[in-house]
């Protein structure tokens, strides 16, 4: 069975038939479970989690008839009465055993791990695979869900260091204009990361677009000082001075 958070929460079977999972609180169980990284998760905690505030009186009852529907969703051949073998009772609560590698979450992380540690030439793959695993926002069901927050922000943070550290890559062996094609897209969706708008003005440069790449430092400071209300940092000026120093030779990794 594999499970994907980097978007909507999915369950593929093991022959890639994707699993109907059922009404949203089904949905939303599996999620937290899955978050929970193999640990127990209590029912009062479920609870809590999907309810909040208000849960009705009947909250626990309703938190068994979900995990009873995603047993069956999940495991449809298991026998009656048979303890499931991924969704266990666990003491007050509830596990959901996936292995590492069956969760996409956690699969992108250990593929970013072993891209940054790479050389530019094998790394670029590597990041190529983690971000491909990326569907749409993590926990895409869940936006205002308190307890997915944490978790979705944690990984979009690693989501975001992954795309500067692959055009870093792309630069770094020669392949600047797929990394300024990227980064153009990266600084718009994230304009207050200063590391991006480097990036994209070193990629720019070694591009033969050394006009675009002082534009897109000057777009960068005004951005930091109208909008955020502070002054740049170091890197944008160490940027502007390399780039006004002369021609930059393309086998130089680019920040």
């Amino acid at each position: 069975m594999d499970f994907g958070l980097l978007g909507p929460v999915t369950a593929t079977a093991d022959d890639g038939t994707p699993v109907a999972l059922g009404a949203p609180r089904h949905r939303e169980v599996l999620a937290r479970l899955l978050v929970a990284r193999g640990r127990v998760v209590p029912v009062d905690r479920l609870v809590a989690d999907l309810w909040e505030d208000t849960p009705p009186a009947g909250a626990v009852g309703a938190v068994r008839t979900f995990v009873a529907a995603l047993r069956r969703a999940l495991e449809p051949d298991r026998p009656a009465r048979t303890p499931s073998r991924l969704l266990a009772t666990v003491g007050p609560g509830y596990l959901l055993r996936a292995d590492r590698t069956a969760v996409d979450a956690r699969r992108f992380e250990d593929t970013a791990e072993q891209a940054a540690a790479a050389a530019p030439s094998a790394a670029v793959p590597l990041w190529d695979i983690a971000l491909g695993l990326w569907r749409g926002p993590a926990l895409a069901d869940f936006p205002a869900a308190c307890w997915a927050g944490a978790e979705r922000a944690r990984l979009e943070a690693l989501r975001v260091d992954a795309v500067e550290r692959r055009a870093d890559a792309l630069i770094a062996t020669g392949s600047a204009r797929e990394a300024a094609v990227a980064l153009e897209e990266h600084t718009a969706a994230h304009p207050w990361r200063e590391d991006g708008w480097v990036l994209l003005a070193t990629a720019l440069d070694r591009s033969g677009r050394r006009g675009d790449a002082l534009a897109a430092l000057r777009t960068a400071r005004r951005l930091l000082a109208e909008e955020l209300g502070t002054d740049p940092g170091p890197a944008l000026a160490r940027a502007e001075a390399l780039i006004l120093r002369g021609p930059a030779d393309p086998a130089t990794p680019g920040g």
